[in-house]
């Protein structure tokens, strides 16, 4: 090949024309990528069993309590064992400084579930 064939054939002006089905495959590829992906589905299979537990316990708890503090108190007093244990069980508390750890875990999750709001209500405005 030589130049003014190089030339002649760089000169013309073609027009080029995508064929129909690349058109559509980019087209496809394009609304494809749009599209958000399909939501993860929560594991319940593994949630279960941990809810389950969490459930007898409540249940176990308010039948415990309402045995001790209702049906008990009716009939005896309380036992005199009782406020000494809440006594130990505050002291404990406080030595510990379990007070601060609370206000400290209440500060932290106060705080990101309020940038969290911030940030989806963001998102969706914008």
């Amino acid at each position: 090949m030589r130049d003014d064939d190089l030339d002649r054939i760089l000169y013309k002006e073609q027009k080029i024309m995508p064929s129909s089905a690349f058109v559509a495959s980019v087209m496809d590829a394009v609304r494809r990528e749009k599209m958000p992906p399909p939501p993860i589905p929560f594991p319940w299979k593994r949630a279960l069993p941990g809810l389950f537990a969490a459930g007898i316990t409540l249940v176990s708890v308010l039948v415990a309590g309402r045995t001790l503090f209702i049906h008990e108190t009716a009939t005896h007093p309380l036992p005199v064992q009782l406020p000494s244990t809440f006594a130990v069980i505050l002291a404990g508390w406080n030595s510990l400084g379990a007070s601060w750890i609370a206000v400290a875990l209440v500060t932290s999750v106060a705080s990101v579930k309020l940038s969290m709001h911030f940030a989806t209500r963001k998102r969706l405005i914008g």
